[in-house]
């Protein structure tokens, strides 16, 4: 099996894809690119089993909701909550709020947040994706997936806070190290160092490794009535396994 992950910034200078191929109980990172474009990034998921984007895949149906009306002119209240309440539904996805409940850990707002500009790339990517036949429901069924390194950092057990940007690269240093032990069996080949100095690579190789628990499916799904939902707004992949299990 092969697995990409990727990390997906608004521009190509803070992206990077990582593939990870898997055999025998072992697993291999064949590929890291850093500043990947489009076609970068499109090549390497159309050329593996699954793959881990790190953005959202979809805005709240609350928000797409609100904005439509406001086109339209015809914005209303909500009937039943007010002031911060009502804005926290608009921001956030039914997703975070999982995630937010079963982690601790609050994802940045598609809504709200900076992270906005990557979600536009994203979308575009996806559907550049579905127009060579790849099926890329965003609730993750199909060969992708969204997910959440920092989640699956803390799931198994590892440093997911304060190890971003050149100062905190001892942090990094500290972590890439940390995973190299609790999984043994992960070869980082030629691209230990490149982990160990950017974090958009080492999260890159965090995705692929979460989407290597999306295709045996030891992540969260959603149930109930987060599966409409999570058919328009997408839905973090949180692993429910240990490192060791995606071997």
């Amino acid at each position: 099996m092969r697995t990409v992950g990727v990390d997906l910034s608004a521009e190509p200078a803070g992206t990077a894809v990582a593939t990870i191929q898997w055999a025998g109980g072992a697993a291999v990172v064949t590929a890291l690119a850093e500043k990947a474009d489009d076609a970068v990034i499109i090549e390497a998921i159309a050329g593996a089993d699954k793959s881990g984007i790190d953005c959202p895949f979809g805005w709240p149906l609350p928000f797409v909701e609100f904005v439509s009306g406001h086109r339209d002119g015809h914005v209303s209240g909500h009937p039943t909550l007010e002031g911060r309440d009502w804005r926290r539904e608009l921001a956030n996805r039914r997703t975070d709020e999982v995630v937010r409940e079963a982690t601790g850990l609050i994802p940045l707002s598609v809504a709200a947040d900076r992270i906005g500009h990557a979600a536009f790339r994203c979308a575009w990517l996806l559907a550049q994706l579905a127009r060579r036949g790849l099926d890329v429901h965003r609730a993750g069924s199909g060969t992708v997936a969204e997910v959440y390194p920092a989640a699956s950092l803390k799931v198994w057990g590892l440093r997911h806070r304060g190890y971003k940007g050149t100062a905190n690269r001892p942090a990094r240093e500290g972590l890439v190290t940390a995973l190299r032990e609790a999984a043994p069996w992960l070869d980082l080949g030629p691209y230990d160092d490149t982990c160990r100095r950017s974090d958009h690579a080492f999260d890159a190789v965090v995705a692929a490794l979460s989407a290597r628990a999306a295709a045996l499916r030891l992540v969260s799904a959603p149930e109930g009535e987060q599966v409409e939902k999570a058919r328009v707004e997408g839905w973090i992949a949180v692993p429910e396994c240990g490192l060791d299990d995606l071997r």
